[in-house]
């Protein structure tokens, strides 16, 4: 029975998963050179330019396009003048997005953040959510779940 236990602690710790990661200077190596872990496998060299590893005829990967100043890189698909509408079509709320996706509800200012494919904010009690492919109709939407009312939002 005391042979057991050491062995049976030895198994254990030789089945458990090793954890393999990278450091914050290989991966900056990685990405200065173009390289990835398995073309520098292949002979690509973390030590050379982007160019220099291009030029020996490896696939690199694409240098990372920076974006310009004052402006967005991509137009965003939720940058414009909405209304929230009621059932009856009332307005429930104005809400302007911004190039760099920042929302204003009514003239305040509030946070938003992507969720599935949409960017989703929150004012009082009413979440709203604006689909980022314009191709999908009708899934532009506000929510009030404590007075269980929705509606659609529409660009202006």
């Amino acid at each position: 029975m005391p042979i057991r236990l050491p062995m049976l602690a030895l198994a254990a710790l030789l089945a458990l998963p090793s954890a393999h990661a990278i450091n914050a200077r290989y991966a900056e190596q990685l990405e200065k050179s173009g390289c990835t872990q398995v073309t520098e496998a292949q002979g690509c060299d973390i030590r050379k330019s982007r160019a220099d590893n291009a030029k020996a005829g490896f696939a690199v990967t694409p240098a990372p396009v920076p974006k310009p100043a004052g402006k967005s890189a991509a137009a965003t698909p939720y940058a414009g003048q909405w209304v929230a509408k009621s059932d009856t079509g009332a307005t429930v709320a104005t809400i302007r997005i911004d190039a760099r996706e920042q929302v204003w509800v009514d003239g305040k200012q509030v946070k938003a953040r992507r969720s599935d494919g949409g960017l989703v904010f929150k004012a009082g009690t009413i979440t709203y959510r604006i689909q980022g492919d314009r191709r999908l109709q009708g899934e532009d939407v506000w929510n009030d779940f404590d007075a269980k009312t929705q509606g659609p939002i529409v660009a202006r």
